[in-house]
């Protein structure tokens, strides 16, 4: 069986017109912010795939009801400091970010914390995993990380799902070409809908509702505060989130991390976040702190530390908060994969569902395990199957395969604890057309899909410990990225990568294409 539908020139040519027209009217775009025109904006469209790729509806359905126990676990983890610093503290000792982060959390704890509420706004990502061996052998999901912080391309897929529908609805993806019986036909139902702007809108909501009337003497109105970079080039990712809001009559902000924070925010006496608009006179209260930058190590010199702890010692509901800032490490995803980890949190059917997306992962430290680890990432054989990840958010930081060995022996090794080693994860090659800032692309690609979790927890006594409960949680949503299947890195931004939409379809349509 055949995918994509094979197009006339023709056609092709009036898809990528259709496709420029939708990225320039729905604002599918990067803006570039360092540029000498004053009177003018100047944006490139955002890397997309010109069909929706295949995926296994059963795969597909399985990442959705995995979310929320990936939800309850990472808000459980997020409450237990000791067994967080207990995973992290080899690398507090040698990682400049998270020592300034535990350091901040430290200062906070020992004030005293006066907001029990945190929201998770998370993205699960995940690739299909099939086993080189086993050629009939159906696909897993296997997950590559879990991010917590600043999670982004939500909104730029939920354009491009769009957009796919649409062109679906207009025949723009029907072959002109004598018709085949081995071309896949994709009807309307085997396109998702994509929800996740109204998924991260609805759940900063849910949160400023929570937090509930102005507690400062004199204010009557509350507001939520994006926390974002300076020259950002990725505000259509963001400023919809913020338009929605206001579209819902909860006012919201943007300011610049760092310096800014600290000019145009003030504490009160218990605790309060006041915002001071350049706009207008009169401060508001700040009931949510969205953060999308404060995810980077240089962001946390003098200044960008003060802003954090400000920001974390007020009142407002954190989304993330910083120890589930911390979580998001990799040394985090790869203690859970250890032996009875998960039994700590969940109950023995959900440790047992969740398991089953964890690829093999081992610490480069001293233990058995970190020894092993060593062996494997040494020896060129064996560093060719897997994969030495930092605990750095974003790509472009990892290394692959036998570049490890000349990579390690270059590295000081009182460093090496700060690394994990993760076993390749082999997916599955289909074939797509790709357009972004390195130009046009068609040939074999390769998926990873983002399940993005938004919910609201509660930090709550237990005796002795504390634990998170969970207030309120959405349903989950999704994005898509997909690749040149020749290329490591997934970056969007660098164009290795492009927003993408799944076609889903069972199990013998997917395996046909795979074979054929």
């Amino acid at each position: 069986m055949a995918y994509p539908p094979r197009l006339t020139d023709e056609q092709y040519a009036a898809l990528v017109s259709d496709i420029k027209d939708w990225q320039i009217t729905h604002g599918s775009l990067l803006k570039l912010v360092h540029t000498d025109e004053e009177n003018s904006v100047q944006c490139h469209p955002v890397g997309t795939t010109l069909f929706p790729t295949l995926f296994p509806k059963e795969l597909f359905d399985e990442a959705h009801e995995l979310q929320r126990v990936y939800n309850k676990l990472y808000a459980a983890v997020a409450e237990d400091d000791e067994w967080l610093l207990e995973v992290l503290k080899d690398l507090i000792d040698v990682d400049d970010l998270a020592s300034a982060l535990w350091d901040i959390y430290q200062e906070v704890k020992e004030e005293g914390c006066v907001q029990d509420l945190t929201l998770g706004i998370f993205r699960s990502d995940y690739m299909l995993h099939a086993n080189p061996t086993e050629s009939s052998q159906r696909p897993q999901l296997k997950q590559v990380e879990l991010n917590t912080v600043a999670c982004a391309g939500g909104v730029h897929t939920n354009v491009v799902s769009d957009m796919h529908r649409h062109l679906h609805r207009t025949n723009a993806y029907r072959s002109n070409h004598p018709a085949s019986s081995g071309d896949v036909n994709i009807g309307s139902s085997s396109l998702p809908p994509n929800s996740t702007l109204k998924a991260l809108s609805a759940g900063l909501a849910a949160a400023h509702k929570a937090y509930g009337p102005a507690k400062s003497q004199g204010l009557t109105e509350t507001c939520i505060l994006f926390i974002v970079a300076a020259d950002n080039f990725n505000i259509v990712d963001e400023r919809p989130i913020e338009y929605a809001l206001w579209g819902e009559s909860i006012p919201s902000y943007r300011v610049s991390w760092g310096h800014d924070v600290l000019a145009h925010t003030s504490l009160t006496p218990t605790r309060e976040l006041l915002y001071h608009p350049q706009s207008r006179p009169i401060a508001v209260e700040v009931s949510v702190v969205y953060f999308r930058s404060g995810l980077e190590v240089h962001e946390y010199n003098e200044i960008g530390r003060m802003a954090r702890l400000q920001l974390e010692k007020s009142r407002v509901i954190k989304s993330p908060s910083i120890l589930s800032h911390l979580t998001g490490f990799k040394k985090v995803q790869q203690a859970l994969t250890a032996p009875g980890a998960l039994q700590r949190y969940l109950t023995p059917e959900e440790a047992t569902k969740i398991s089953r997306t964890f690829a093999p992962m081992y610490p480069l430290d001293d233990t058995p395990s970190g020894q092993h680890a060593r062996t494997l990432a040494l020896d060129p054989n064996t560093a060719r199957n897997h994969v030495l990840k930092p605990s750095l958010e974003g790509g472009g930081h990892n290394v692959y395969g036998e570049e490890t060995v000349a990579f390690l022996k270059q590295t000081p090794e009182e460093l090496w604890r700060s690394y994990i080693l993760m076993e390749k994860i082999i997916p599955p090659v289909l074939n797509n057309f790709m357009m972004s800032s390195r130009g046009f692309y068609e040939g074999p690609v390769i998926s990873e899909l983002g399940i993005f979790g938004v919910c609201l927890w509660k930090r709550v006594q237990d005796g002795e410990k504390l634990r998170a409960e969970m207030v309120s949680e959405l349903d989950p949503s999704w994005s898509l990225r997909t690749k040149d299947a020749s290329v490591d890195e997934m970056s969007v931004v660098k164009g290795y990568g492009c927003f993408d939409s799944p076609a889903l379809v069972d199990w013998d349509i997917f395996m046909s294409v795979l074979k054929a």
